[in-house]
Protein backbone atom coordinates (compact mmCIF):
# COMPACT_ATOMS: atom_id res chain seq x y z
CA UNK A 1 0.00 0.00 0.00
CA UNK A 2 2.96 2.29 -0.50
CA UNK A 3 1.07 4.24 -3.16
CA UNK A 4 -1.21 5.74 -0.40
CA UNK A 5 1.78 7.45 1.18
CA UNK A 6 3.07 10.81 0.07
CA UNK A 7 6.59 11.90 0.80
CA UNK A 8 6.43 15.35 2.37
CA UNK A 9 9.32 17.65 2.62
CA UNK A 10 9.72 19.29 6.03
CA UNK A 11 8.70 22.96 6.22
CA UNK A 12 11.73 25.13 6.65
CA UNK A 13 11.83 28.85 7.30
CA UNK A 14 12.90 30.79 4.26
CA UNK A 15 15.69 33.24 4.76
CA UNK A 16 14.30 36.75 4.69
CA UNK A 17 15.95 39.19 2.41
CA UNK A 18 17.55 42.13 4.12
CA UNK A 19 15.48 45.28 3.67
CA UNK A 20 17.13 48.00 1.65
CA UNK A 21 15.13 50.64 3.53
CA UNK A 22 17.02 51.85 6.64
CA UNK A 23 15.14 51.71 9.94
CA UNK A 24 13.87 54.92 11.51
CA UNK A 25 13.01 56.71 8.25
CA UNK A 26 9.26 56.42 8.77
CA UNK A 27 6.97 56.78 11.77
CA UNK A 28 3.34 55.79 12.23
CA UNK A 29 0.97 58.44 13.56
CA UNK A 30 -0.84 57.37 16.73
CA UNK A 31 -3.79 59.57 15.80
CA UNK A 32 -4.65 58.45 12.25
CA UNK A 33 -2.20 55.57 11.55
CA UNK A 34 -0.70 57.55 8.68
CA UNK A 35 2.90 56.62 7.84
CA UNK A 36 5.01 59.78 7.81
CA UNK A 37 8.53 60.38 6.55
CA UNK A 38 10.67 61.44 9.52
CA UNK A 39 12.11 64.51 7.80
CA UNK A 40 8.64 65.70 6.81
CA UNK A 41 7.49 65.23 10.42
CA UNK A 42 10.46 67.22 11.75
CA UNK A 43 9.78 70.01 9.22
CA UNK A 44 6.20 70.16 10.52
CA UNK A 45 7.43 70.53 14.15
CA UNK A 46 6.53 66.91 14.96
CA UNK A 47 2.85 67.46 14.20
CA UNK A 48 1.04 65.01 11.90
CA UNK A 49 0.28 66.86 8.63
CA UNK A 50 -2.89 64.81 8.12
CA UNK A 51 -4.70 64.80 11.50
CA UNK A 52 -2.71 67.31 13.58
CA UNK A 53 -1.64 64.74 16.18
CA UNK A 54 1.13 66.24 18.36
CA UNK A 55 4.06 63.90 18.92
CA UNK A 56 5.97 64.37 22.17
CA UNK A 57 9.20 66.33 21.85
CA UNK A 58 12.13 66.85 24.22
CA UNK A 59 12.97 69.87 26.33
CA UNK A 60 15.87 71.00 24.14
CA UNK A 61 13.75 70.81 21.01
CA UNK A 62 11.02 72.76 22.78
CA UNK A 63 13.43 75.57 23.65
CA UNK A 64 14.75 75.73 20.09
CA UNK A 65 11.19 76.13 18.81
CA UNK A 66 10.35 78.92 21.26
CA UNK A 67 13.46 81.08 21.17
CA UNK A 68 14.38 83.30 18.23
CA UNK A 69 16.70 81.47 15.83
CA UNK A 70 16.85 78.64 18.37
CA UNK A 71 19.41 80.58 20.40
CA UNK A 72 19.36 80.60 24.20
CA UNK A 73 21.56 80.54 27.29
CA UNK A 74 21.14 77.49 29.52
CA UNK A 75 21.48 77.72 33.31
CA UNK A 76 22.16 75.32 36.19
CA UNK A 77 23.05 72.49 33.84
CA UNK A 78 25.19 70.66 36.39
CA UNK A 79 22.58 70.25 39.14
CA UNK A 80 21.94 66.57 39.87
CA UNK A 81 20.05 64.67 42.58
CA UNK A 82 22.08 63.26 45.48
CA UNK A 83 19.52 60.49 46.15
CA UNK A 84 18.73 61.83 49.66
CA UNK A 85 16.71 58.78 50.79
CA UNK A 86 18.97 56.13 49.23
CA UNK A 87 15.73 54.78 47.77
CA UNK A 88 15.37 51.40 46.05
CA UNK A 89 12.37 49.53 44.65
CA UNK A 90 12.84 47.11 41.73
CA UNK A 91 16.22 48.79 41.31
CA UNK A 92 18.06 51.57 43.16
CA UNK A 93 17.02 55.15 42.47
CA UNK A 94 20.67 55.98 41.78
CA UNK A 95 20.65 53.42 38.94
CA UNK A 96 17.48 55.00 37.49
CA UNK A 97 19.14 58.40 37.55
CA UNK A 98 22.27 57.13 35.83
CA UNK A 99 20.33 55.33 33.09
CA UNK A 100 18.15 58.41 32.46
CA UNK A 101 21.20 60.68 32.32
CA UNK A 102 22.82 58.36 29.80
CA UNK A 103 19.65 58.06 27.68
CA UNK A 104 18.72 61.77 27.57
CA UNK A 105 22.03 63.57 28.01
CA UNK A 106 20.39 65.69 30.72
CA UNK A 107 21.09 65.76 34.47
CA UNK A 108 17.42 65.93 35.42
CA UNK A 109 13.89 66.39 34.07
CA UNK A 110 13.98 70.13 33.28
CA UNK A 111 16.06 72.53 31.23
CA UNK A 112 16.06 76.22 32.18
CA UNK A 113 17.23 78.95 29.84
CA UNK A 114 16.82 82.59 28.88
CA UNK A 115 16.55 84.17 25.47
CA UNK A 116 14.17 86.09 23.26
CA UNK A 117 10.72 85.07 22.11
CA UNK A 118 9.92 87.25 19.11
CA UNK A 119 12.26 89.88 20.53
CA UNK A 120 10.91 89.67 24.09
CA UNK A 121 13.46 88.62 26.72
CA UNK A 122 12.06 85.71 28.73
CA UNK A 123 13.08 83.08 31.28
CA UNK A 124 11.86 79.65 30.21
CA UNK A 125 11.79 76.22 31.88
CA UNK A 126 11.00 73.19 29.70
CA UNK A 127 10.37 69.78 31.27
CA UNK A 128 11.71 66.52 29.81
CA UNK A 129 9.21 63.64 30.01
CA UNK A 130 11.70 60.97 28.96
CA UNK A 131 13.69 61.57 32.17
CA UNK A 132 11.85 59.37 34.72
CA UNK A 133 8.50 60.51 33.36
CA UNK A 134 9.31 64.21 33.78
CA UNK A 135 8.83 63.72 37.51
CA UNK A 136 9.46 66.67 39.82
CA UNK A 137 12.19 66.10 42.39
CA UNK A 138 14.45 68.44 44.33
CA UNK A 139 16.53 69.39 41.28
CA UNK A 140 13.49 70.15 39.14
CA UNK A 141 11.99 72.35 41.86
CA UNK A 142 15.27 74.16 42.44
CA UNK A 143 15.93 74.84 38.75
CA UNK A 144 12.41 76.12 38.10
CA UNK A 145 12.58 78.32 41.22
CA UNK A 146 15.87 79.78 40.05
CA UNK A 147 14.37 80.43 36.59
CA UNK A 148 11.52 82.36 38.22
CA UNK A 149 13.91 84.32 40.43
CA UNK A 150 16.00 85.08 37.34
CA UNK A 151 12.87 86.53 35.75
CA UNK A 152 12.36 88.73 38.82
CA UNK A 153 15.98 89.92 38.79
CA UNK A 154 15.97 90.63 35.04
CA UNK A 155 12.42 92.06 35.05
CA UNK A 156 11.28 89.66 32.33
CA UNK A 157 8.33 87.25 31.97
CA UNK A 158 8.51 83.54 32.79
CA UNK A 159 7.28 80.64 30.66
CA UNK A 160 7.14 77.08 32.00
CA UNK A 161 6.48 74.22 29.57
CA UNK A 162 5.00 71.40 31.64
CA UNK A 163 5.30 67.71 30.76
CA UNK A 164 5.28 65.49 33.81
CA UNK A 165 3.85 62.47 35.56
CA UNK A 166 3.91 64.36 38.88
CA UNK A 167 6.11 64.47 41.96
CA UNK A 168 9.08 62.08 42.12
CA UNK A 169 8.23 59.92 45.08
CA UNK A 170 11.69 58.33 45.14
CA UNK A 171 12.59 61.55 46.97
CA UNK A 172 9.60 61.36 49.31
CA UNK A 173 8.35 64.50 51.05
CA UNK A 174 11.26 66.48 49.62
CA UNK A 175 9.67 66.23 46.18
CA UNK A 176 6.27 67.34 47.54
CA UNK A 177 7.90 70.40 49.13
CA UNK A 178 8.85 71.59 45.64
CA UNK A 179 5.17 72.31 44.95
CA UNK A 180 5.13 74.95 47.69
CA UNK A 181 8.62 76.18 46.81
CA UNK A 182 7.83 76.90 43.15
CA UNK A 183 4.39 78.32 44.02
CA UNK A 184 6.02 80.71 46.51
CA UNK A 185 8.45 81.92 43.82
CA UNK A 186 5.53 82.50 41.45
CA UNK A 187 3.78 84.55 44.13
CA UNK A 188 6.86 86.79 44.34
CA UNK A 189 6.84 87.08 40.54
CA UNK A 190 3.19 88.18 40.65
CA UNK A 191 3.98 90.78 43.32
CA UNK A 192 6.47 92.31 40.87
CA UNK A 193 3.67 92.41 38.25
CA UNK A 194 5.61 90.20 35.85
CA UNK A 195 3.85 87.78 33.51
CA UNK A 196 3.84 84.00 33.86
CA UNK A 197 2.56 81.71 31.10
CA UNK A 198 2.08 77.98 31.68
CA UNK A 199 2.19 75.73 28.61
CA UNK A 200 0.68 72.29 29.25
CA UNK A 201 1.77 69.45 26.98
CA UNK A 202 1.00 65.74 26.92
CA UNK A 203 0.99 64.62 29.69
CA UNK A 204 0.74 67.08 32.59
CA UNK A 205 -0.43 65.27 35.72
CA UNK A 206 0.03 64.82 39.46
CA UNK A 207 1.83 67.34 41.65
CA UNK A 208 2.83 69.53 38.69
CA UNK A 209 -0.83 70.04 37.80
CA UNK A 210 -1.60 70.62 41.48
CA UNK A 211 0.94 73.46 41.67
CA UNK A 212 2.66 75.67 39.09
CA UNK A 213 0.92 74.26 35.98
CA UNK A 214 -2.36 75.81 37.14
CA UNK A 215 -0.96 79.12 38.44
CA UNK A 216 -0.31 80.85 35.12
CA UNK A 217 -1.65 84.28 34.27
CA UNK A 218 -2.41 82.49 31.01
CA UNK A 219 -2.69 78.70 30.73
CA UNK A 220 -2.14 77.33 27.23
CA UNK A 221 -2.46 73.67 26.26
CA UNK A 222 -1.45 71.72 23.18
CA UNK A 223 -4.24 69.85 21.33
CA UNK A 224 -5.30 66.53 22.88
CA UNK A 225 -2.84 66.91 25.76
CA UNK A 226 -3.66 64.76 28.81
CA UNK A 227 -4.05 67.12 31.78
CA UNK A 228 -5.19 66.16 35.26
CA UNK A 229 -4.22 65.12 38.76
CA UNK A 230 -5.23 61.46 39.20
CA UNK A 231 -5.56 59.15 36.21
CA UNK A 232 -8.94 58.39 34.60
CA UNK A 233 -8.98 54.78 35.82
CA UNK A 234 -8.38 55.85 39.42
CA UNK A 235 -11.19 58.40 39.20
CA UNK A 236 -13.63 55.89 37.70
CA UNK A 237 -12.84 53.35 40.41
CA UNK A 238 -13.36 56.03 43.09
CA UNK A 239 -16.63 57.58 41.90
CA UNK A 240 -17.99 54.34 40.36
CA UNK A 241 -19.11 56.18 37.23
CA UNK A 242 -18.14 56.20 33.58
CA UNK A 243 -16.22 59.35 32.66
CA UNK A 244 -17.33 61.46 29.67
CA UNK A 245 -15.63 61.16 26.30
CA UNK A 246 -12.38 63.12 26.10
CA UNK A 247 -12.18 63.56 29.87
CA UNK A 248 -8.89 65.23 30.95
CA UNK A 249 -8.00 66.16 27.38
CA UNK A 250 -7.14 69.76 26.56
CA UNK A 251 -10.32 70.47 24.55
CA UNK A 252 -12.57 69.14 27.33
CA UNK A 253 -10.76 71.26 29.93
CA UNK A 254 -11.01 74.34 27.70
CA UNK A 255 -14.77 73.84 27.54
CA UNK A 256 -14.92 73.56 31.35
CA UNK A 257 -12.72 76.62 31.91
CA UNK A 258 -9.65 74.88 33.35
CA UNK A 259 -7.36 76.11 30.57
CA UNK A 260 -7.53 79.39 28.66
CA UNK A 261 -6.36 78.41 25.18
CA UNK A 262 -5.63 75.32 23.10
CA UNK A 263 -2.94 76.25 20.60
CA UNK A 264 -1.32 74.22 17.82
CA UNK A 265 2.43 73.80 18.35
CA UNK A 266 3.10 75.45 15.00
CA UNK A 267 1.45 78.63 16.29
CA UNK A 268 2.66 78.42 19.89
CA UNK A 269 5.57 80.85 19.67
CA UNK A 270 3.55 83.64 18.04
CA UNK A 271 0.66 83.08 20.49
CA UNK A 272 2.99 83.37 23.49
CA UNK A 273 4.63 86.49 22.05
CA UNK A 274 1.23 88.14 21.48
CA UNK A 275 0.15 87.29 25.01
CA UNK A 276 3.35 88.68 26.52
CA UNK A 277 2.92 91.95 24.61
CA UNK A 278 -0.67 92.16 25.83
CA UNK A 279 0.60 91.65 29.40
CA UNK A 280 3.02 94.55 29.03
CA UNK A 281 6.29 92.89 27.99
CA UNK A 282 8.10 94.85 25.30
CA UNK A 283 10.73 93.61 22.83
CA UNK A 284 14.26 93.89 24.21
CA UNK A 285 15.34 96.83 22.03
CA UNK A 286 12.25 98.88 22.90
CA UNK A 287 12.57 98.12 26.60
CA UNK A 288 16.23 99.15 26.62
CA UNK A 289 15.55 102.37 24.71
CA UNK A 290 12.69 103.27 27.04
CA UNK A 291 14.98 102.78 30.04
CA UNK A 292 17.67 104.95 28.46
CA UNK A 293 20.11 102.04 28.26
CA UNK A 294 22.15 100.74 25.37
CA UNK A 295 21.03 97.55 23.66
CA UNK A 296 22.99 94.57 25.00
CA UNK A 297 24.08 92.01 22.34
CA UNK A 298 22.50 88.59 22.65
CA UNK A 299 24.47 86.20 24.84
CA UNK A 300 26.31 83.32 23.27
CA UNK A 301 24.33 80.09 23.76
CA UNK A 302 25.81 77.66 26.26
CA UNK A 303 24.58 74.34 24.89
Amino acid sequence: MAWFKRARKPITATKQKASRVPEGLWVKCSGCAQVIYNKDLATNLNVCPKCGYHFRIGAMERLRLLFDEGRFTEYDRGLVSRDPLKFADTKPYRARLESSIEATGLKDAVVTASGRIDGIEASVAAMEYSFIGGSMGVVVGEKITRAIERGIDQRCPVVIVCSSGGARMMEGALSLMQMAKVSGALARLAQQRLAYIAVLTDPTTGGVTASFAMLGDLIIAEPRALIGFAGPRVIEQTIKQKLPEGFQRAEFLLEKGMVDLVIDRREMKSAIAKALRFMGSAPHELASTAAGASVVPEATPQL
